[in-house]
């Protein structure tokens, strides 16, 4: 199964089209979200895939966050400032970690196999023993082009590709 992880989409709904269109052509089924939707009207772009996400620093309308969530068929959820997932035997941590000593404590925990994170707007692919720690870009304007983009995992070889979301 392929996993899709973004974050810091601030808005951005020409990013968030084009992450969709990504993930589609990917064949992504899950979608996980470190935080910073900004607004309710992010939500509704994943229709269709079962998104997973958490409250970042920017996520100020959690109600109506909430709300967008509850509007979207299937499982998907917004699961507040932290999140414990597992998929294909998989587990994830999911956090958006404005604190990277809080990121680097669950690491070295060994309890995840995978920790996803936003909210430096650097894209991220390290090993802390066990433990894949990932950042997948970010959409906000000021971000480097080489960090707009997003992380896709393939859960069966667990390898973690890197995809552009500027024009390609």
């Amino acid at each position: 199964m392929n996993i899709g992880i973004v974050s810091d989409t601030h808005d951005n709904v020409t990013a968030t089209e084009r992450v969709t269109e990504i993930f589609a052509a990917e064949g992504v089924e899950i979608v996980l979200h470190c935080g910073d939707f900004v607004a309710p009207l992010i939500p509704p772009y994943f229709e269709g895939v079962e998104l997973h996400g958490v409250l970042g620093n920017n996520d100020g309308d959690v109600a109506n966050l909430g709300s967008a969530f509850d509007a979207l068929s299937g499982e998907s959820e917004l699961h507040g400032r932290f999140a414990s997932l597992e998929f294909d035997g998989l587990s994830f941590a999911v956090l958006h970690g404005e604190s990277k000593a809080e990121v680097e404590a669950v690491a070295t925990a060994g309890m995840y196999d995978f920790v996803c994170y936003g909210h430096h707007h650097e894209r991220e692919l390290t090993e802390v023993g066990r433990t894949t720690v990932l950042n997948p870009g970010a959409h906000f304007p000021t971000v480097a082009d080489a960090d707009r983009t997003v992380a896709i995992l393939d859960t069966r070889s667990e390898t973690v590709r890197f995809r552009s979301v500027l024009e390609e």
